[in-house]
Protein backbone atom coordinates (compact mmCIF):
# COMPACT_ATOMS: atom_id res chain seq x y z
CA UNK A 1 0.00 0.00 0.00
CA UNK A 2 1.21 3.57 -0.95
CA UNK A 3 2.13 5.86 2.41
CA UNK A 4 0.89 9.40 0.89
CA UNK A 5 1.74 10.87 4.13
CA UNK A 6 5.44 10.12 3.82
CA UNK A 7 7.68 13.03 2.93
CA UNK A 8 8.51 11.71 -0.34
CA UNK A 9 5.53 11.69 -1.77
CA UNK A 10 5.49 15.57 -0.42
CA UNK A 11 8.20 16.18 -2.46
CA UNK A 12 7.49 14.16 -5.45
CA UNK A 13 4.56 15.72 -5.74
CA UNK A 14 5.71 19.53 -4.63
CA UNK A 15 8.35 19.41 -7.44
CA UNK A 16 6.17 17.83 -9.94
CA UNK A 17 3.98 20.55 -9.40
CA UNK A 18 6.52 23.32 -9.63
CA UNK A 19 7.39 21.36 -12.71
CA UNK A 20 3.81 22.10 -14.20
CA UNK A 21 4.33 25.84 -13.98
CA UNK A 22 6.52 25.36 -17.15
CA UNK A 23 3.63 24.70 -19.14
CA UNK A 24 2.24 27.75 -18.25
CA UNK A 25 4.46 30.36 -18.44
CA UNK A 26 4.39 32.72 -20.76
CA UNK A 27 6.49 32.99 -23.81
CA UNK A 28 8.75 36.15 -23.09
CA UNK A 29 10.23 36.24 -26.92
CA UNK A 30 6.96 38.61 -27.94
CA UNK A 31 7.88 41.15 -25.49
CA UNK A 32 9.88 44.59 -26.05
CA UNK A 33 13.50 43.79 -24.20
CA UNK A 34 13.07 46.83 -21.57
CA UNK A 35 9.39 43.99 -20.20
CA UNK A 36 10.91 41.09 -21.28
CA UNK A 37 13.87 41.93 -18.35
CA UNK A 38 11.76 41.73 -16.01
CA UNK A 39 9.86 39.12 -17.06
CA UNK A 40 12.32 36.94 -17.46
CA UNK A 41 13.60 37.57 -13.51
CA UNK A 42 9.86 36.80 -12.60
CA UNK A 43 10.10 33.30 -14.27
CA UNK A 44 12.94 32.74 -12.56
CA UNK A 45 11.61 33.60 -9.26
CA UNK A 46 8.29 31.71 -10.35
CA UNK A 47 10.51 28.13 -10.36
CA UNK A 48 12.66 29.37 -7.48
CA UNK A 49 10.57 30.50 -4.43
CA UNK A 50 8.55 27.04 -4.40
CA UNK A 51 11.59 24.88 -4.90
CA UNK A 52 13.99 26.85 -2.31
CA UNK A 53 10.43 26.93 0.11
CA UNK A 54 9.84 23.00 -0.21
CA UNK A 55 13.61 21.92 0.16
CA UNK A 56 14.45 24.13 3.18
CA UNK A 57 11.44 22.68 5.05
CA UNK A 58 12.99 19.32 4.45
CA UNK A 59 16.71 20.38 5.32
CA UNK A 60 15.54 21.14 8.39
CA UNK A 61 13.34 18.64 9.04
CA UNK A 62 9.85 19.79 8.97
CA UNK A 63 8.26 16.63 6.65
CA UNK A 64 5.18 18.20 8.54
CA UNK A 65 5.72 20.95 6.91
CA UNK A 66 6.21 19.92 3.55
CA UNK A 67 3.23 18.32 3.54
CA UNK A 68 1.22 21.53 4.53
CA UNK A 69 2.73 23.65 1.83
CA UNK A 70 2.32 20.85 -0.72
CA UNK A 71 -1.36 20.72 0.14
CA UNK A 72 -1.49 24.45 -0.36
CA UNK A 73 0.03 24.65 -3.86
CA UNK A 74 -2.06 22.03 -4.71
CA UNK A 75 -5.18 24.68 -3.81
CA UNK A 76 -3.31 27.49 -5.12
CA UNK A 77 -2.74 25.89 -8.65
CA UNK A 78 -6.61 24.39 -9.08
CA UNK A 79 -8.46 27.45 -7.73
CA UNK A 80 -5.86 29.75 -9.71
CA UNK A 81 -5.91 27.63 -12.98
CA UNK A 82 -9.70 26.73 -12.44
CA UNK A 83 -10.69 30.47 -12.75
CA UNK A 84 -8.38 31.18 -15.41
CA UNK A 85 -9.66 28.51 -17.83
CA UNK A 86 -13.23 29.57 -16.84
CA UNK A 87 -13.18 33.41 -16.44
CA UNK A 88 -11.02 33.82 -20.19
CA UNK A 89 -9.87 37.28 -18.96
CA UNK A 90 -8.29 39.27 -21.91
CA UNK A 91 -4.44 40.07 -20.78
CA UNK A 92 -3.47 43.63 -21.41
CA UNK A 93 -1.01 42.40 -23.96
CA UNK A 94 -3.75 40.65 -25.81
CA UNK A 95 -2.13 38.03 -26.27
CA UNK A 96 -4.64 35.03 -24.47
CA UNK A 97 -7.36 34.70 -22.78
CA UNK A 98 -5.69 33.67 -19.07
CA UNK A 99 -5.48 36.47 -17.62
CA UNK A 100 -7.75 36.13 -14.17
CA UNK A 101 -5.81 35.74 -11.71
CA UNK A 102 -1.93 35.49 -11.84
CA UNK A 103 -0.57 32.45 -11.39
CA UNK A 104 2.77 33.75 -11.20
CA UNK A 105 1.52 35.99 -8.29
CA UNK A 106 -0.33 32.90 -6.48
CA UNK A 107 2.33 30.81 -6.16
CA UNK A 108 5.00 33.32 -5.47
CA UNK A 109 2.66 35.04 -2.72
CA UNK A 110 1.83 30.94 -1.67
CA UNK A 111 5.32 30.28 -0.93
CA UNK A 112 5.82 33.55 0.71
CA UNK A 113 2.94 33.15 3.12
CA UNK A 114 3.82 30.04 4.16
CA UNK A 115 7.22 30.76 5.02
CA UNK A 116 5.50 33.53 7.01
CA UNK A 117 2.89 31.54 9.14
CA UNK A 118 5.03 28.68 9.48
CA UNK A 119 8.56 30.06 10.65
CA UNK A 120 7.72 33.71 11.37
CA UNK A 121 7.33 36.95 9.82
CA UNK A 122 11.21 37.83 9.81
CA UNK A 123 11.88 34.48 8.08
CA UNK A 124 9.46 35.56 5.23
CA UNK A 125 10.63 39.74 4.49
CA UNK A 126 12.81 38.13 1.76
CA UNK A 127 10.33 36.26 0.65
CA UNK A 128 7.73 38.85 0.59
CA UNK A 129 9.86 41.30 -1.42
CA UNK A 130 10.59 38.51 -4.31
CA UNK A 131 6.87 37.83 -4.43
CA UNK A 132 6.27 41.98 -4.33
CA UNK A 133 8.60 41.74 -7.22
CA UNK A 134 7.04 39.05 -9.57
CA UNK A 135 3.77 40.82 -9.01
CA UNK A 136 5.21 43.84 -10.23
CA UNK A 137 7.22 42.35 -13.30
CA UNK A 138 3.70 40.74 -14.55
CA UNK A 139 2.27 44.16 -14.68
CA UNK A 140 5.17 46.16 -16.53
CA UNK A 141 5.31 43.29 -18.65
CA UNK A 142 1.64 43.70 -19.66
CA UNK A 143 0.74 40.02 -18.66
CA UNK A 144 -1.81 41.56 -16.16
CA UNK A 145 -3.67 44.29 -14.44
CA UNK A 146 -3.74 45.13 -10.66
CA UNK A 147 -7.23 43.14 -10.41
CA UNK A 148 -5.30 40.30 -11.55
CA UNK A 149 -2.54 40.39 -9.40
CA UNK A 150 -4.85 41.32 -6.28
CA UNK A 151 -6.73 38.33 -6.57
CA UNK A 152 -3.71 36.10 -7.27
CA UNK A 153 -2.32 37.05 -3.80
CA UNK A 154 -5.54 36.39 -2.08
CA UNK A 155 -5.39 33.38 -3.53
CA UNK A 156 -2.30 32.48 -2.75
CA UNK A 157 -1.86 33.31 1.07
CA UNK A 158 -5.40 32.17 1.51
CA UNK A 159 -4.55 28.70 0.43
CA UNK A 160 -2.26 28.94 3.61
CA UNK A 161 -5.07 29.96 6.01
CA UNK A 162 -6.14 26.35 5.59
CA UNK A 163 -3.07 24.16 5.51
CA UNK A 164 -0.93 26.03 7.63
CA UNK A 165 0.25 25.72 11.22
CA UNK A 166 2.83 27.26 13.30
CA UNK A 167 6.29 25.44 13.63
CA UNK A 168 6.10 24.23 16.76
CA UNK A 169 10.28 23.81 18.41
CA UNK A 170 9.97 22.74 21.34
CA UNK A 171 11.89 25.19 23.44
CA UNK A 172 11.70 24.02 27.05
CA UNK A 173 12.56 20.60 27.85
CA UNK A 174 11.91 18.73 31.42
CA UNK A 175 14.18 15.43 31.99
CA UNK A 176 14.30 12.82 34.56
CA UNK A 177 15.90 9.63 35.08
CA UNK A 178 16.61 7.75 38.09
CA UNK A 179 19.60 4.58 39.03
CA UNK A 180 21.22 3.65 41.79
CA UNK A 181 19.27 5.36 44.54
CA UNK A 182 20.00 8.63 42.82
CA UNK A 183 17.61 10.84 41.04
CA UNK A 184 18.15 13.24 38.51
CA UNK A 185 16.04 16.27 37.29
CA UNK A 186 17.11 17.96 33.83
CA UNK A 187 15.76 21.32 32.03
CA UNK A 188 16.82 22.71 29.14
CA UNK A 189 16.03 25.90 27.24
CA UNK A 190 16.66 26.22 23.35
CA UNK A 191 16.91 29.96 22.66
Amino acid sequence: MINFRSPKWALIIGFWLISCQSIYAQDTSETTPHKGANQKIGDVILFAMPVVTLGTSFIIGDEKGAWQFTKGLILTEAVTYGLKFGINKPRPDNSDDNAFPSGHTSTVFHSAGFVHRRYGFKYSIPAYALAGFTAASRIDSDKHDILDIIAGAAIGLGSNLLFTKEYQQEPMQLTFSSGNGSYLIGYTYNF
